[in-house]
């Protein structure tokens, strides 16, 4: 077995499946064209799979809850509240997406502002070793948070999915660059 860089990454069964890297690449980055060019319907349906997932966390909880309270007499109330809490919210993301996804695209504009200001101040008080890239890096959350906010609410029904996009799209890259750095490794 030969590891790179003590990362404990199997090389000679990475550089054997390096097709399979490479196709879930391809499909990676289709997908993520697929969801920016529909970023309208990639939004509302990922804010009705995240209304499932709590949805399912609920009933999950609350069985919990139920199957389990003789050992949480303490915590009974608590945790059926949490319970019941995940349900009404998955109730409400998958019965109103376009509600759901203004009120998703405000949090994240709100969440880039501030995340871009601490990443701004941290950077330039630590000044750690190539503190600018952090600099950069809080600049453009900032000036993504912005953007969000000052189109906000218009920006609702495509931010969300668009972002999703970008993420697959960057995913299968990576997956393609991977894959091919494995190609590599086979023809030596």
């Amino acid at each position: 077995m030969t590891f790179a860089f003590g990362s404990g990454l199997d090389l000679v069964a990475f550089s054997k499946n390096w097709g399979k890297f490479l196709v879930w690449g391809i499909i990676l980055l289709i997908l993520g064209l697929l969801a920016i060019g529909f970023a309208t319907f990639t939004t509302l349906l990922s804010v009705i799979a995240l209304g499932f997932f709590f949805f399912a966390s609920g009933i999950v909880l609350i069985i919990d809850t139920l199957t389990f309270r003789q050992r949480k007499r303490k915590g009974f109330v608590i945790h059926l509240i949490m319970g019941v809490l995940y349900l009404l919210l998955g109730v409400v993301l998958i019965g109103n997406p376009i509600w759901a996804s203004v009120s998703l695209t405000l949090f994240l504009g709100v969440f880039y502002l501030v995340l871009g200001l601490f990443r701004i101040f941290y950077s330039s008080y630590v000044q750690l070793p190539k503190w600018g890239w952090v600099l950069f890096n809080g600049v453009i959350s900032l000036l993504l948070g912005l953007l969000i906010l000052y189109h906000w609410p218009e920006s609702s029904l495509f931010i969300i999915g668009l972002f999703v996009g970008i993420d697959l799209l960057f995913a299968g890259w990576a997956y393609i660059m991977a894959a091919l750095a494995g190609k590599a490794l086979v023809s030596r």
